[in-house]
């Protein structure tokens, strides 16, 4: 796997609009987000489609690709962040620079509809990509929510790796919507949970991202093969429980089920039981039909606040006697490594 060096003070953060056009819609949240990130030392690059809109998308696919690569291809950027979901990233990925992006690895994060090229562009290049914040979804939230999501982005990204590094279960959580641009103040918050249903250690290479969007890749080049031994970690927003029984039946008929070791759970923002009763943990059983798979269930890296950044294509390892989730292998390259092989790559002078 291809690994990102760590942020450093000062560094850029590139952001980009690959499906809907937060930045048009939402500008006093982004303009929020933006002092936020600017307030820890970072310079924020927009990207080309910042403040306009296509209708529901921020432009066609091939801008909207565009936008992405002109980042991707700035030796300056060294965190790509995208400003938001939407629901057709996947538009983008026949049209980006993998080459560029595999002579200088750089940060690529993001969630929700970015899974598509979260996991589109591990699978072209062997990148490690990371599941977690946007721009304006998340850091334009209000603290002390927006506080969190922050330190368990810089615990990951602006400091060396060293494993193992174990999550932590933050004391409260929100999935409480408030329209945007009227926001005022902190969102309610509860007391959190996230519950261990196995025993014993597990540990394999963590795979997934948003559901839904998985499903629009599938079979693709785009899509990572989901390995026997693997850990799926899956979440969504706002679907109801006919959408989500039909999202595992999808998974158990392709035979995702019997391949992998556990199910890490996100959190489900604003879950519609249609009336039944059941959660999404529910209809994951009623699927399994007695099969046996360890699930941990509530993990806070979804569309809830606060959320957690997690690494995507490495070895992450389940403790359900200690309860708690850890990354096992290095997440990001050292800087130094980095410098060193950007300097190999560059090309020789020619002969005159």
């Amino acid at each position: 796997m291809r690994l990102a060096p760590p942020l450093q003070p000062g560094d850029q953060i590139g952001y980009f609009s690959p499906s809907s056009p937060a930045t048009a819609f939402a500008p006093k949240r982004t303009a929020r987000a933006q002092a936020f990130l600017r307030s820890k030392g970072f310079e924020l690059v927009p990207g080309a489609l910042t403040g306009k809109a296509d209708h529901y998308r921020s432009g066609t696919a091939r801008e909207r690709a565009e936008e992405l690569n002109a980042l991707i291809r700035d030796p300056q950027i060294r965190c790509i962040m995208a400003t938001i979901g939407g629901s057709n990233s996947n538009a983008l990925l026949p049209y980006l620079d993998y080459a560029a992006l595999k002579a200088d690895p750089k940060i690529i994060i993001g969630y929700s509809d970015v899974t598509a090229l979260l996991l589109g562009i591990s699978a072209q290049t062997n990148l490690v990509t990371y599941y977690g914040p946007a721009l304006v979804a998340s850091f334009g939230e209000f603290p002390p929510l927006v506080d969190q999501t922050f330190a368990s982005f810089a615990s990951l990204l602006c400091q060396p790796a060293q494993a193992p590094y174990y999550y932590p279960l933050p004391l409260h959580w929100t999935e409480q919507r408030i329209e945007w641009e009227r926001q005022s103040h902190a969102k309610q918050t509860r007391s959190n949970e996230c519950e261990y249903l196995g025993s014993g250690k597990l540990q394999g290479r963590l795979m997934g991202g948003n559901l839904n969007t998985i499903a629009g890749i599938w079979g693709s080049p785009y899509m990572p093969a989901i390995e026997r031994g693997d850990i799926l970690f899956i979440e969504d927003s706002m679907k109801d429980a006919a959408t989500i029984e039909r999202s595992f039946v999808f998974l158990k008929l392709n035979g995702v089920f019997d391949r992998i070791k556990a199910v890490i759970l996100g959190k489900h923002e604003l879950f519609d039981d249609l009336g039944t009763g059941r959660t999404p943990l529910d209809i994951l059983h009623e699927v399994l039909d007695g099969q046996r798979l360890p699930v941990v269930n509530g993990f806070d890296c979804s569309h809830t606040h606060p959320m957690f950044t997690l690494p995507l294509g490495l070895d992450v390892a389940i403790d359900f006697d200690k309860q708690r989730i850890s990354l096992e292998q290095p997440w990001l390259a050292s800087a130094q490594s980095h410098l060193s092989a950007t300097v190999t790559t560059l090309p020789l002078p020619q002969a005159v």
